[in-house]
């Protein structure tokens, strides 16, 4: 209730102080253009905190807080650059690489593992929309190409040569992960202020996902290892889609 008393509030004071007419450019009191054109950029981002955050404000809320979080859920950044008023490259991109080093000590204080934690995910998306409405509400349609790799490792490293733990475990390699997915789009926009919107977007398309295999490898005698392999795994879905749920708010600049 809080999100839709806040929408109306904000989208009855845009259109107070909207001006246009048929055959021109949707434009504000002070002449600023509304909607992007070409040459712009957009870059989208997760409403709800916003959403939430008003509603807390307009309810007088004891704690209130506000956050910028992502519109999807694999935490890629997305944007769209407009060849015209009503065409518009879609992208999405995350590389993401990590590494940690840490130490185990012993009862005496003294360093007795050395473990390294690595991760990678990188997700790579494009895609192309069209675009078509009526005043401050514009609808879009078109379509994205995903792929996405992600894997990690775990090492440990056993300084303490005195006191041998049979069947300890050395390494763990995390099974790789390999996405792709073909999908159309349909969404909608509304242009709350001047390059600025809140929209909602659905899917549908086909998705592919493979897992390849674990590796565990342990130390059964000094020197001595044993590697241990997990399974593999596919899937193949055609469904559809809400990008994670999330109302997205769209900056055009």
């Amino acid at each position: 209730m809080k999100k839709i008393i806040t929408l109306s509030l904000i989208g009855l004071l845009a259109f107070n102080v909207a001006s246009a007419q048929d055959g021109e450019v949707l434009t504000n009191k002070n002449g600023t253009a509304i909607l992007p054109a070409a040459g712009d950029w957009g870059l989208g981002f997760n409403a709800t905190p916003l959403l939430n955050y008003a509603g807390n404000m307009l309810g007088s809320s004891g704690t209130n807080s506000f956050t910028v979080t992502w519109d999807n859920s694999d935490h890629a950044i997305s944007g769209k650059y407009f060849k015209d008023a009503n065409t518009a490259y879609r992208g999405q991109l995350r590389i993401g690489i990590s590494s940690d080093k840490g130490q185990v000590l012993d009862g005496n204080g003294d360093v007795a593992m050395d473990s390294t934690i690595k991760s990678n995910s990188v997700i790579l998306g494009v895609g192309l929309e069209k675009r078509r409405g009526h005043g401050r509400i514009q609808g879009y349609y078109g379509g994205d190409v995903m792929i996405g790799i992600s894997g990690g490792k775990k090492s440990w490293e056993y300084t303490d040569k005195s006191n041998f733990i049979p069947d300890r475990i050395t390494e763990d390699k995390s099974a790789g992960n390999f996405h792709f997915g073909i999908m159309g789009i349909v969404g909608v926009e509304y242009f709350v202020l001047s390059r600025m919107s809140i929209g909602a977007e659905y899917n549908w398309g086909l998705m592919y996902s493979s897992t390849g295999e674990s590796e565990t490898t342990f130390e059964i005698t000094e020197g001595n290892t044993e590697t241990v392999k997990g399974s593999k795994s596919s899937s193949m879905t055609l469904d559809t889609g809400n990008n994670a749920g999330a109302i997205r708010l769209i900056f055009y600049f």
